[in-house]
């Protein structure tokens, strides 16, 4: 073996390190944000606020691992958009539960902290042409 095959070497003497310090990088900078979200959410008040709900939806991912074409995995995330009464959105992640006894038009009262959702409790809807016997 010559010199000819240095240039491999070379190559990933330099390339290597530069890679590790990028995947480094991104992973640093996603924790980050992670704890600098954390952070901003505790700094604000817990609210209770009237809402409507506006919006129902849900993001449905699908992995299958290379190694295993046999298996795979399906996460289901569900979201709830919320209008307050100054007209302003804003939408949580919520759990499957929560989210199937939801509907759009819902009013009630909306708890939460910046991004966290700590719940939404229905008034009670008025029973129009109901009669009592």
């Amino acid at each position: 073996m010559g010199s000819g095959s240095d240039w491999m070497f070379d190559f990933f003497g330099s390339v290597m390190p530069v890679f590790f310090i990028v995947v480094i990088g991104i992973i640093l900078l996603s924790a980050g944000k992670g704890i600098l979200q954390w952070s901003q959410n505790n700094r604000q008040p817990l609210l209770a606020v009237d809402s409507k709900i506006v919006s129902k939806r849900t993001e449905v991912k699908h992995t299958q691992p290379t190694d295993d074409p046999t298996s795979s995995r399906t996460r289901t995330t569900y979201y709830l958009t919320f209008e307050v009464e100054s007209g302003d959105r804003m939408e949580f992640i919520v759990n499957g539960e929560e989210f199937g006894m939801c509907a759009e038009g819902d009013k009630g009262l909306l708890r939460f902290q910046g991004t966290r959702y700590y719940g939404f409790v229905r008034h009670p809807k008025a029973e129009l042409g109901v009669i009592q016997r």
